[in-house]
């Protein structure tokens, strides 16, 4: 019964979300703004024939549409302290993520007072920075999940 729950979970977040695809795209397509290409059914990082249809990519669309799928929020002393090797962290976690899935990606990382928000475009890539950011330097991670809105908050302050 358990697993149901999950399964059934796990579809209604997908069907949730707007930027997923509704289908196939004709391939191959290719992203104008950040040259990702849509080949044997996936994104990825490919060079695309200049020929190629030009498709918005979920990542791109989210960005452009200022609609993060993540919120990542840093606080506490720790944190200012080591702001500069907290982002570094931050920034490999998101290269080596996005090396796999190129769909996920930071959009923006803005300071305000004492915290650091960072939106992203995916919800998996908050979770891997919160894990992350535990492993490394311990403190108080949350997580947050929306269904209504399809967000994963995360919260990490030491």
């Amino acid at each position: 019964m358990g697993n149901n729950h999950r399964r059934d979970k796990l579809i209604k977040e997908r069907e949730g979300d707007s930027y997923r695809l509704k289908g196939k795209l004709a391939e191959p397509t290719v992203c104008p703004y950040c040259s990702l290409s849509y080949q044997k059914g996936r994104w990825q990082w490919a060079e695309a024939p200049k020929d190629a249809h030009k498709v918005t990519c979920p990542a791109c669309q989210r960005t452009q549409d200022k609609l993060p799928a993540g919120v990542v929020t840093l606080a506490g002393e720790f944190m200012q302290k080591h702001k500069r090797e907290v982002i570094g962290l931050i920034k490999n976690i998101e290269e080596n993520e996005n090396k796999q899935h190129p769909l996920n990606r930071i959009m923006e990382m803005n300071e305000q007072g004492n915290e650091i928000t960072i939106t992203t475009t995916d919800t998996h890539l908050p979770r891997s920075i919160g894990v992350a950011l535990e492993k490394a330097y311990k403190g108080e991670l949350d997580y947050q999940f929306t269904d209504e809105s399809n967000m994963l908050r995360v919260r990490w302050s030491r």
